[in-house]
């Protein structure tokens, strides 16, 4: 399946469309995904979340309309997307400042104005090797630390490094009760709204089934699952962030076309040990749950 094919498709039509009620499921119908796979590839190849992507397109044509044209503002909202001008209102003055009267007054086009996507896949990445494993893991148990964030406008890439160093810092591992590995720590990416972008990340260890977490912990169980296991090529302390982050890309942009699975959806981590440790030959591995890809292109 070529992705960049289906994403593009998924591009042009919401560009045909920006007039009309676009979701998720409809989208991820034409790029012959299931919603949460099509979800990460767009987020992958477009660098901005499928809804969040739609609503600055709505935005930049309601802007530039507003700039020039002498048209009614809420014949604007109403083409653009929008049911009721005062959700149109306040979305334009949360992305732009202003109310959409002010824009037109202060006669400037200026404020972010989101272009059409523009998809470009770097097919190699110098240094990764994408040689993953299979691996059926069993039901688990964690306990740790939860975080509510969303990959609206990259929060998530500000709130997840502060939750992190927060984390070390207070050296909360050390906190969590009857860890099975204290070696072993978890990032856990779980919960996911694709509609909203949001999601829960959780910080913390494998733990017996029934363990008590303690005030200001949380307790999660989750099922056999069957992953495909990354390991991040070694680096050292400078690079480290940069090659988990280029391993993510390489996985959803080079692996998962040519390899005849999709993200099932589900609980997705990576995993810290004592590999991480010290400044030198830095890794850690990546797990993904996926299915067999069934609905083809």
């Amino acid at each position: 399946m070529d992705y960049e094919v289906c994403i593009q498709r998924t591009v042009d039509y919401i560009e045909e469309n920006l007039h009309q009620q676009v979701t998720l499921l409809q989208l991820a119908e034409i790029a012959c995904f299931s919603p949460f796979h099509y979800h990460r590839v767009f987020q992958t190849m477009v660098g901005d979340s499928v809804m969040n992507y739609v609503r600055k397109r709505r935005l930049t044509s309601a802007a530039v309309r507003l700039f020039y044209t002498d048209e009614k503002v809420i014949d604007i909202a109403f083409d653009v997307g929008f049911q009721y001008q005062e959700s149109f209102n306040r979305a334009f003055k949360n992305f732009y400042g202003v109310t959409p009267k002010q824009y037109r007054e202060a006669k400037r086009l200026t404020g972010p104005l989101i272009g059409k996507a523009c998809l470009f896949i770097n097919h190699y990445i110098g240094g990764i090797c994408m040689e993953p494993t299979l691996v059926t893991k069993p039901a688990f148990h964690i306990i740790g630390y939860e975080l509510r964030t969303k990959n609206k406008d990259g929060q998530n890439n500000m709130d997840i490094p502060q939750f992190w160093q927060q984390y070390m810092q207070k050296n909360l591992g050390c906190t969590i009760p009857d860890p099975i590995n204290k070696n072993q720590e978890l990032g856990i990416c779980t919960n996911f709204d694709p509609e909203t972008g949001e999601f829960v990340y959780v910080i913390g260890m494998e733990v017996k089934e029934g363990t008590q977490a303690h005030e200001g912990m949380v307790y999660m169980s989750f099922p056999e699952m069957e992953y495909v296991v990354f390991t991040t090529p070694k680096s050292d302390e400078k690079s480290f962030s940069s090659t988990i982050q280029s391993t993510w890309n390489n996985i959803f942009t080079n692996w998962f076309p040519q390899s005849g699975y999709e993200h099932a959806g589900t609980v997705e981590f990576e995993l810290y040990d004592e590999r991480c440790h010290g400044s030198e030959n830095k890794e850690m591995d990546i797990y993904i749950p996926v299915n067999k890809q069934t609905v083809l292109g």
